[in-house]
């Protein structure tokens, strides 16, 4: 295998820029206006606050800290959006290196990442599912670091309950892998006994705590409204028997599914699927529980609950998916075979862009062929006709008012939906159809 191993970091890093590359162009050249989600982390981010109605407030920050750098400029965006994704990767990277002390392996349980399309096709969005990547797998690899050594570092405490609260701070759904790493160390230190308990343990999570309280206090004064969206989201508010099994078993198909071509790259790895699992191994252990856990967990909430788990909510559940199966197989990985997954990899690398562009040309009526630049300057020459002053202010619904708040030079605060009791503290506005601009 040492053949494989020269300029392994060189391809790495040369695998990284291509991605970055190829995911910020083609949807820079290919839609017309940004994506639902990225709008309304903008429209968020021109009125920064603690929680917003949908989510907790991460998203809206990092796009409103490259709205601060770059200003309306759509690239920035899906740039952002990979920038998130690629520091995952590279954060994947340094931790299978450290597990599997092989850099090869390490590469391979990158690449099989690309056969995911959460990591490519549907990755130019930037929402709270992308935001919450980096901190999910820096969080995992600073839990690897407490798990595996003796002795506990400070350092590496401090920096887990930060990364784990901004990581919630992105999505509440994070806390299945919060439970996840806290089942795992609680299994091996009270069961296995391959832990000794200390009180630096609860560091991570005073940390948590300390990060996380603006937040609770917004939702406790805003009558837990993002709490409230979620449940409407999973359906719980329209619940029925069946809803039981069927929520779990669409869930399952759909997740098998995204998978396939993983398992297509994986087949081609190996000479035969064969494996033996040895749950006293630390390493498995933690694999399975980063892994496994996490999709368990969140398949009983569907199952007790009768809760409606969309697709998307499942792109960070997956980052470590090729460590693990690497790791398992690794004694059957075939090298005479690797020039086979190589063709079928550049296949799947090429295909996922040019069906993305593909589509985003030839259909022509979703959110990203939205005339938002357009309707903003139809807005801005009818306001102009009027008054003298700036638009400062929006209302309407994220979509249609977030437009207007990133397109409009003067990036207007979005104030939420429209009712008439805002408008009354304006000093002067115009309404056109269901959004209004306006100066106070």
């Amino acid at each position: 295998m040492n053949i494989y191993k020269t300029n392994i970091n060189k391809l790495f890093y040369i695998f990284l820029i291509i991605h970055l590359i190829i995911w910020t162009l083609i949807p820079t050249l290919t839609n017309h206006n940004l994506p639902l989600d990225t709008i309304e982390a903008l429209a968020w981010g021109s009125n920064l606050d603690w929680g917003f109605n949908k989510h907790p407030p991460a998203s809206a920050f990092f796009v409103e800290v490259f709205y601060n750098i770059f200003g309306n400029k759509d690239w920035a965006y899906y740039f952002l959006s990979q920038i998130f994704v690629i520091f995952s990767f590279f954060i994947v990277w340094k931790f299978s290196y450290d597990l599997l002390s092989d850099k090869y392996f390490a590469l391979l349980s990158v690449l099989l990442l690309e056969a995911i399309y959460y990591f490519n096709f549907t990755s130019p969005e930037f929402n709270v599912n992308i935001c919450q990547l980096p901190f999910w797998s820096l969080t995992v690899y600073y839990s690897w670091k407490i798990y595996s050594k003796k002795k506990i570092e400070l350092k590496e405490c401090l920096l887990l309950g930060v990364f784990a609260g901004i990581g919630f701070l992105s999505k509440y759904l994070f806390v299945y892998l919060l439970i996840s790493i806290k089942f795992l160390f609680l299994y091996s230190i009270f069961i296995k006994k391959d832990l000794k308990y200390s009180f630096q343990y609860l560091l991570p999570s005073i940390i948590f705590l300390v990060i996380l309280t603006p937040h609770l206090i917004w939702l406790m004064n805003n009558d837990y409204i993002t709490v409230t969206y979620g449940i409407h989201r999973t359906g719980l508010n329209e619940l029925s028997i069946i809803d039981h099994f069927k929520y779990p078993i669409v869930f399952i198909g759909k997740q098998i599914g995204i998978l396939i071509p993983f398992f297509i790259l994986i087949f081609l790895l190996i000479s035969k699927f064969k494996f033996t699992l040895k749950f006293n191994d630390k390493k498995l252990l933690f694999l399975l529980g980063i892994n496994l856990l996490p999709i368990v967990f969140i398949f009983l909430t569907s199952l007790i609950l009768g809760a409606k788990i969309r697709t998307m909510w499942m792109t960070p559940f997956y980052l470590f998916i090729g460590t693990l199966f690497v790791y398992i197989l690794q004694s059957q990985i075939n090298i005479k075979r690797i020039k086979n997954f190589y063709k079928v990899f550049i296949f799947l690398f090429l295909l996922s862009p040019i069906s993305y562009a593909y589509i985003s040309i030839d259909q022509t009526n979703k959110r990203t062929d939205y005339p938002g630049k357009e309707i903003a300057k139809k807005v801005q020459k009818k306001w102009n006709q009027e008054f003298n002053l700036p638009i400062n202010v929006v209302l309407g619904d994220e979509w249609n008012a977030g437009n207007l708040s990133y397109h409009l030079k003067s990036r207007p605060i979005w104030e939420g939906e429209l009712e008439k009791s805002k408008l009354d503290s304006y000093n002067m506005f115009i309404c056109i159809d269901d959004i209004c601009v306006g100066n106070k």
